[in-house]
């Protein structure tokens, strides 16, 4: 059995845990630009004691942005079981832009910030990008989003929601699914 087939002492699978609660704070707060041993500093332990269980930043942030990937793709299926179709996209939707703006460093990944997120969660299982897309297809079938929407769309209106820095973001969200509704004629 090699070291990275045994399994992680209790103390070793704490400090992991730690490290990946202290980065998620410090990205969702500051964004990507936070330095590993800035996170360290703050998680209490040493830069290499974040690079055993991290080799890179970026093996960091994708370990923060899959958990919460993995959060979302839970909150998606279950909405997509227990609600109608309509209902769960503009759930996921708005939970989607609302998540992005209390966490900067997710806003930063879905922006485009030079990780390509999409790869990394659908080799986890957990592409919530894919379930927004299947959401959009069953909304419009149902009736409950105008057809003309393209995913394309929701991307460029999640940016811009994201990018928005007024007074009431629960409005505009409000505005933009009231946009995407059909129109009735």
């Amino acid at each position: 059995m090699t070291r990275s087939q045994r399994p992680m002492r209790a103390d070793a699978q704490r400090n992991r845990a730690h490290v990946l609660r202290t980065a998620a704070d410090a990205f969702a707060v500051e964004g990507l630009s936070v330095p590993v041993h800035e996170i360290a500093k703050r998680a209490g332990v040493g830069t290499g004691t974040v690079s055993r269980h991290f080799p890179t930043k970026e093996a960091l942030y994708a370990a923060v942005l899959l958990d919460r990937m993995g959060e979302l793709s839970g909150y998606a299926d279950t909405l997509a079981t227990e609600h109608d179709p309509g209902t769960a996209f503009f759930a996921l939707f708005t939970r989607l832009i609302q998540e992005g703006a209390t966490h900067r460093g997710l806003a930063e990944a879905l922006a485009g910030s030079g990780f390509d997120i999409e790869a990394a969660a659908s080799a986890a299982g957990c592409n919530v990008s894919d379930r927004l897309r299947r959401l959009l297809t069953e909304a419009q079938a149902a009736g409950a989003v105008d057809p003309a929407v393209t995913f394309a769309d929701l991307k460029a209106l999640t940016a811009g929601c994201l990018a928005y820095d007024g007074p009431d973001p629960d409005r505009v969200i409000e505005v933009i699914c009231r946009g995407l509704r059909p129109v009735s004629g």
